[in-house]
This record gives C-alpha cells, structure tokens and sequence, in this order.
C-alpha cells in the first residue's frame, strides 16, 4: 500500500477536517495526493480557499499540497487509504456520542473497495473499532472486513494551540487487524511521524492507550481542584503549595483550574460507559469526574462569598468574564466549563459580561445564548480572568483597577499573575 501512495497511483482520504483531520490531512499532502472530505459544505469552502475554519492554521499551510477538500463521496471513492478523524462527544447525559463516527463509518462503507485500508483516530473506548465501526463499514460495502479490506486504529495526539508539540513531533501509536495490516499501516503514517511510531499489540490496546491518556490527567488535576477547595478553607495559597512541593524530583507537577474541552473532560465517560457495560462501577475515575465538574459551581459561589464580605449585593453587582474559550490561544469552545461558570454566576442574579478575543462570537451565542461582547464596558465589580490567552498575560494592576469599581476584585482561575504584584486590591486564585 505504501508504495502504491507515496507513487500516487493511490491517494489517501481524510473524512472531517477539523482540529485532528486537517493537520494530518495537509502533512500527507507533503508527498502524497490525498482527498480531504467533510460533510460541512462551508467548512470545506473555506479550506478550498486556504482558510482553516479552526483558525489553527494560517494560509501557508495549505500551499504546494496535493489535496483536494471536498463533500462529493464520489470524489472521495477514488482514495484507497481512508482515514477517520471525526469527533466524539458525550451528551447531556454523559453518555459518549457516537454517531458522527457510526455517520463516517457509513460514508467509509459508500466508498471503499477491495484491497483498500481504512483507519480510525477518533477517541473511542475499547472495542468501538471492531464493535461498532468496521461492522458498518461491512454492512454498507458488503465486503468482509480483514479479508477484503485492512482496518486499523491510530489514536489522533493532536494538542490544539501548541506550537512546539505539533502532528509530526508525537509520536504516533498505530495498530491493525493483522501483522501485515500494522506494518503497511506503520510504513504511512511513519513518513510523516518525526517522532517515530509505537506499534500496538492490538487494536484494543491502541484505544484503551489513547482513552487513559487524559483519565489520568482528569484524575490528577481533580487532585489539585480538591485540594484547592482544601486550602482555600485554611486560607493557604494552593500555587505557593505546589510550587513548594514541586522542588521535590519525583513530585508530578499538575495544576487546578476548569478542565474541559473535547479531550480531557470527554474521554473518562467513554471508558466509564464501556466499565459499565461489563458490569463494573469505575469509583476513582467517576470521583475524579465529579470533583472537576464541580469547579464552576465552587468559584461561582467564592466569588459571591467575596462580594458579600465587601459590602455588595450579589444582585446589583456585574461581573466581568474574560475568556471563554476552552483552553488559551484556541478558538475551541466544545465543552467549555467556564460556559458552566458563566451560568452559575447568572444564578447569583449577577450581571455578567463575557469578552473574549479568539472566540467566534456567532459559534457561542449558537451553542450557549451568550452573547460575546467586543471590549468591557463600564466599571465591574469584580473581574475574571479564566482563560490565559496571550493577550490576557499581558494585563497588570493598573488595567484591572481602571476597569473596576471599589475595591477590586480580581478572580485569577488560571493563576496567570504574580500574586505580589497585586497590591491594595482583592486577589484570589484556585
């Protein structure tokens, strides 16, 4: 198969190009003739006209590649190695969200043919590929996976906003259906994985790898976030305690905050679903859940705690957000938790205003009714500061004192700033 791609007498086909299929889609693109599809029509507009819709990527990555961005499956059919970079969500009721893949599964089963591959990257839980996926794929096509056609799994590392650990500097762990399915699989993707690739004992394992990844990060940051409400009840400042227990060689440097997004605050419930099914009641992992989750409504209720203490009626006081993104310098607001915030406020009756110079103002007021303002306005009662955009990093105490009214209250959920620096005003952080 690779010889056959990297000759381009075979092309290689990503189906959705959002923040993990466009990255991989342009790297092959390199030296391979690859197809880009996406069912979002406009999406793919913009990406015919060297835009990303992510705002990840500037126009430079889109030049001297050999792709073309379509939505026609029948431009899609003529790729030979498909590759499936769709998210997976939760729903309202934590449950993992499977249909944009079981959607592409069907659009993989429309198009694939003998002798070709398909691989998926999408965070599933153990058991989703050959479970769910590929019998679709079987359905659809009428071919016998393994036989008429290799599958495999490679789970998607993509870091959104990280500019250092980019696509070709992780390394890639992939596996396949059989032994000759993971070494043509390995020999693709290792010409444009710098960082070199991990095969995997089975498919199985290469989901469960990708799935536990941000569990265990989930679990160490609801570690800070409850020791934050910990110390925050003695008046100890967490930073200064873990900076402290940070000289320490062996001591795992994590930090409290809100933890969402599409990865993090997503992937415990796929294997917390998948444990269930198989009659087990995951307790650390759904404590650790339950902890993060409860952030938003913990720093709602500090916040009117320090109002009150000041003086202020919760319910005459406006507050400011600044940040709503997910995480700082990325446009991504899926699973956002200081949305979260931001309604616990308004249960107070504070009046609250959200700014926030990465997000798209019309994909925030479509998925949470809040309405983004372009710049403050006015004089607030108290400010936070809850995503560390670039931008944000720069503000010092005087920025904050103009844009307040007395006292200053100053809210620091990501600890950006240098508590000393904050002289004469009311400064907190997790």
């Amino acid at each position: 198969m690779y010889k056959s791609l990297i000759s381009k007498e075979k092309k290689i086909g990503v189906i959705g190009l959002g923040y993990v299929g466009l990255p991989i889609a342009l790297e092959f693109a390199k030296d391979f003739d690859v197809i880009g599809f996406d069912i979002n029509s406009e999406r793919v507009k913009l990406m015919q006209n060297g835009a990303d819709p992510s705002k990840e990527l500037d126009g430079s990555a889109f030049e001297n590649k050999s792709i073309q961005f379509t939505d026609d499956l029948n431009v899609l059919k003529k790729a030979h190695f498909y590759i499936v970079a769709v998210p997976t969500d939760i729903d309202e009721h934590q449950v993992p969200n499977l249909n944009p893949l079981l959607g592409a599964s069907k659009t993989v089963g429309q198009v694939i043919k003998k002798g070709d591959y398909v691989v998926f990257e999408s965070t599933v839980y153990p058991g989703c590929t050959e479970e769910d996926c590929v019998p679709i794929v079987e359905k659809i096509s009428g071919l016998k996976a393994g036989t008429d056609f290799k599958f495999g799994y490679s789970p998607e590392r993509i870091v959104p906003g990280d500019k250092v650990r980019t696509l070709t500097t992780i390394l890639k762990i992939v596996s396949g259906n059989d032994a000759e399915a993971l070494e043509d699989i390995s020999e693709v993707y290792n010409h444009i994985i710098k960082a070199g690739i991990h095969k995997a004992d089975s498919i199985k394992v290469a989901e469960a790898a990708k799935v536990i990844e941000n569990t265990q990060r989930d679990l160490n940051i609801s570690l800070m976030n409850e020791l934050s409400m910990i110390f925050d009840k003695m008046n100890i400042d967490t930073k200064a305690v873990l900076e402290a227990a940070g000289t320490k060689w062996n001591f795992h440097k994590y930090h409290p905050g809100l933890v969402g997004g599409h990865c993090i605050s997503v992937d415990p419930f796929y294997l917390m679903h998948k444990a269930k099914q198989l009659g087990l009641d995951p307790q650390v992992i759904a404590a650790g859940r339950r902890v993060n989750d409860n952030i938003p409504h913990f720093v709602a209720k500090r916040l009117v705690k320090t109002l009150i203490e000041n003086g202020k009626n919760p319910g005459e006081c406006k507050v400011l957000v600044l940040g709503v993104t997910f995480k700082e310098n990325v446009a991504d607001i899926r699973n956002s938790k200081v949305v979260d915030l931001v309604k616990e406020l308004m249960e107070y009756s504070l009046n609250v205003h959200v700014v926030d110079p990465v997000a798209n103002p019309n994909e925030v007021a479509h998925e949470y009714g809040i309405t983004l303002l372009d710049q403050p306005l006015g004089k607030y009662d108290a400010v936070m500061v809850t995503v560390g955009h670039e931008e944000y990093q720069k503000m010092d105490l005087d920025y904050f004192k103009e844009l307040s009214n007395d006292p200053t209250v100053l809210f620091d959920i990501k600890g950006i700033y240098d508590k000393d620096l904050m002289e004469n005003i009311i400064y907190w952080r997790l």
